[in-house]
């Protein structure tokens, strides 16, 4: 499980620290793709298999799904960390995700997100001001 929040910069390179309690879990190759909302998500090999074992369960007659699945897929891409506990962000992937220098890499229960810091400032700024109404509104979600 995967927990936290970490503010770390991207060197020269395009390369992040993945904070050393998530590297473990991580194992030395992740798969880096297009998150919801504005992010760069990372899953373990595991993990990813699962994805495209659930994506391969969606009607490829249905245009939403094709679409989703391309939205997933298409910039997917298999990374490894490094000695230093760094992996290099695609240029494709941080260029969707704005990210350019500062980052926060959170940890999201069974998968790890990395943001650009304004992008992360302004989405957590926008749920805090409603996180009641949204709590209230899935709570038949968690019974």
């Amino acid at each position: 499980m995967f927990m936290g929040e970490y503010r770390h910069n991207l060197d020269a390179k395009g390369r992040i620290i993945i904070p050393a309690r998530f590297r473990e879990e991580l194992g030395p190759v992740i798969i880096l793709t297009r998150g919801l909302d504005g992010c760069v998500t990372v899953y373990t090999q595991q993990q990813w298999e699962s994805v495209l074992e659930q994506l391969s369960k969606l009607p490829a007659t249905k245009r939403e799904a094709r679409m989703y699945v391309h939205f997933l897929t298409a910039k997917a891409a298999e990374c490894e960390i490094d000695a230093q506990g760094r992996v290099l962000i695609p240029t494709s992937l941080a260029e969707e995700a704005k990210i350019d220098k500062e980052c926060v890499v959170l940890g999201v229960n069974e998968h790890v997100e990395i943001w650009s810091k304004p992008r992360w400032d302004e989405y957590y700024a926008h749920a805090s001001s409603s996180i009641e109404d949204v709590a209230e509104s899935l709570t038949e979600f968690l019974r």
